[in-house]
């Protein structure tokens, strides 16, 4: 602390809770009191003697503060930093950059408010912050350096193939764009490199999901490295299907069961669906590929049966999409016949950019999106392998899958 006080805890406590603000100032506070003990001890450290200490062992002494302002959850908090006489102290740990995504946030937020095309939930969120005074130059200047970190994570080499799995999906954003607000849609694409990892190759924003925007998304990914894929999972947009055919011609398409299934239930009454739906993940709850093929014939012939016969027709057209992955080792089944890690992976983005609501201009789309990314394949690659690296010598390469044809089953008339 700058002055040692003698102030009654209580009292003190009771000063700020009083207040019509209360609470939000006591948290500043208590984190202002938390953070100048903190960098004082350091300071102590480095002076190698305590403060206003006499003794032959002192290095430096202080001299003075300087007041450097502090961007926390709780608001701006101006923070006194110790001063030496010989040497500089500063308190990297406590006044490094935020976190790229939070940065990133933060400098969206404060774009759309400068220049007054933000919404009513950014404003109020700008105060809340404590950040209204921020100027357009810093603003502009933690765009570049974050756009820079961003551009490098989008365009590095990818050069830990190969890359046996790709999962792809997209996710919609509302943008200011031409006096108007658009939805514009955000692609993005994760693969498991050769240690067994996810890690996010590509992200880009785009007008719509057609078969050309996927197709140039994904060129990008192989001009940059991507390479070795066997297994491409998504949902079945047009766009994205015939996109893989023409980049990855002979590979593998996993269509996502969860989404199967969505559309499954839009052609079954409701009063039908708890025992179709039951039936039809059957399928899926196999131990090997032969009993699940076989399963799917047994269900086939329970739903025709049951008069469910176009259903069943239905089921028997996708049988070789949504089946794709009892070609590929067992246990990477419950992890490769769904897009549910991208969906997870979603999520994620929308709890960041349902913040923001409506985005200023595309690159502020690609600055938060990307920097959540960058982040998130930081944590990933120091986290436990997400397949077993033995497991992943198993999979099968296209040459073999064609060389074990599924078995055939009968469509069944309508």
């Amino acid at each position: 602390m700058t002055v040692p006080t003698t102030i009654d805890p209580s009292a003190w406590l009771v000063k700020y809770l009083e207040q019509a603000d209360g609470d939000t100032d006591l948290a500043r506070e208590m984190l202002k009191s938390f953070a100048e003990v903190i960098m004082s001890a350091q300071a102590s450290l480095q002076c190698n003697a305590e403060y206003r200490q006499r003794t032959e062992d002192r290095e430096t002494s202080r001299n003075g503060y300087r007041t450097r302002p502090w961007d926390t959850r709780v608001g701006t908090i101006d923070l006194a930093v110790p001063k030496l006489r010989k040497g500089v102290y500063y308190p990297e740990f406590l006044l490094n950059p935020r976190r790229r995504a939070e940065q990133a946030l933060m400098t969206v937020i404060c774009q759309a408010y400068i220049e007054g095309v933000s919404t009513r939930r950014v404003d109020d969120l700008v105060k809340a912050m404590g950040i209204e005074g921020i100027s357009k130059s810093e603003v502009s200047r933690i765009a570049t350096e974050l756009d820079e970190k961003v551009s490098q994570f989008r365009e590095r080499p990818l050069d830990n193939g190969p890359y046996r799995y790709l999962w792809i999906d997209a996710l919609t954003q509302r943008v200011r764009e031409g006096g108007r607000v658009v939805n514009l849609s955000v692609v993005v694409a994760t693969a498991l490199n050769n240690e067994g990892k996810r890690e996010i190759v590509g992200v880009d924003i785009v007008t719509c999901e057609d078969t050309q925007s996927w197709t140039d998304f994904l060129r990008s990914l192989v001009a940059r490295g991507l390479n070795g894929v066997e297994l491409v999972i998504s949902d079945a947009h047009g766009g994205i299907k015939a996109a893989i055919g023409t980049v990855f011609s002979g590979t593998t398409w996993q269509r996502c069961r969860t989404h199967f299934m969505a559309n499954l239930a839009s052609r079954v009454p409701k009063s039908s669906w708890d025992k179709v739906s039951t039936l039809v993940r059957s399928i899926f709850e196999q131990e090997d590929r032969d009993s699940t093929w076989s399963k799917l014939g047994d269900v086939v012939d329970r739903l025709t049966e049951q008069g469910h016969g176009e259903l069943a027709n239905y089921l028997l057209d996708a049988a070789d999409d949504i089946l794709a992955f009892t070609t590929f080792p067992t246990e990477h089944w419950s992890k490769i016949r769904t897009n549910n890690p991208q969906e997870r992976l979603n999520r994620e983005i929308r709890r960041r950019t349902d913040v923001v609501g409506i985005f200023p201009n595309r690159q502020s789309v690609i600055r938060l999106v990307g920097a959540i990314l960058a982040e998130q394949t930081d944590e990933w690659s120091i986290a436990q392998r997400y397949m077993n690296v033995a497991s992943l010598k198993a999979i099968p390469s296209a040459k073999v899958q064609e060389a074990e044809p599924r078995p055939e089953l009968e469509v069944v008339a309508s």
